[in-house]
C-alpha cells in the first residue's frame, strides 16, 4: 500500500503521520530511521538532511545517517545485517530520494515495502526498511544521476521537513504509548 503526499500540501506532516501509523502496527521497541543518501549531491542529500533534522527535533528513536555521518551506498551493503542484530525487534522506516515521472516531482511517498536505495542510479543494492519514505526530488531520465545535482535545494530541504516532522510525532505515540502501557502493568 502506498500513500503519497505533495511536499507543498498543508497536511503533508499530518499524513505520514496517518500512513505510518497504518503501516507500522504493533512496534514495541522505538523505532530505526535509516537516512540514505549522500550530502555531495543536493537530490541525494535528502536521506541526511531528514537524519539531521530528527536528531534535532527529538525523534524518539534510534537515527542513523545525518549530514554529518551519511548512509551512503558504501554502507548500505552492511546495514540491514547491522540493523537485524543491533534493533532485533524495531520497525525500520527507511529514507531517501528518488527519481520519477516529471508530474510526480514534490511528492512524498510512503509505502509498507523495503526500498532499494541507488536503483535511480542504476546501482544494484539490496532492499532495506520495513516501510520505505521516498521523495521524488527530479524526474527520470538516462541522466538522472547528473539530474541530482540540479535538483533545487529548497524542494530538498522542504520535503525534509516534512518527512522529519511526520517521523518526529510518529516516534512520539510509539513513545507515549508504551509509556500508558508501562503505567497500566
Amino acid at each position: 500500500m502506498d500513500y503519497a503526499f505533495h511536499v507543498y500540501n498543508s497536511v503533508a506532516e499530518t499524513g505520514i503521520l496517518l500512513a505510518l501509523q497504518k503501516l507500522i502496527k504493533n512496534c514495541d521497541a522505538p523505532p530505526v530511521a535509516l537516512c540514505i543518501g549522500s550530502d555531495l549531491a543536493v537530490g541525494d542529500s535528502l536521506g541526511p538532511i531528514v537524519g539531521t533534522m530528527l536528531k534535532e527535533n527529538g525523534f524518539c528513536g534510534y537515527v542513523y545517517g545525518t549530514l554529518k555521518n551519511p548512509v551512503t551506498a558504501k554502507e548500505v551493503k552492511f546495514a540491514g545485517d547491522f540493523l537485524k542484530k543491533t534493533h532485533p525487534r524495531s520497525k525500520v522506516i527507511a529514507i531517501d530520494a528518488a527519481v520519477g515521472e516529471e508530474t510526480d516531482v514534490g511528492l512524498i511517498k510512503v509505502s509498507d515495502c523495503p526500498l532499494r536505495p541507488g536503483s535511480g542510479a542504476n546501482k544494484r543494492l539490496g532492499k532495506l526498511g520495513d516501510v520505505s519514505v521516498l521523495g521524488i526530488v527530479a524526474r527520470k531520465s538516462a541522466f538522472s544521476y547528473s539530474l541530482l545535482n540540479l535538483t533545487r535545494l529548497n524542494l530538498v530541504y522542504r520535503m525534509a521537513e516534512r518527512i522529519a516532522e511526520g517521523l518526529c510525532s510518529f516516534s512520539r505515540q510509539i513513545e507515549e504509548t508504551s509509556r500508558l502501557e508501562l503505567a497500566q502493568v
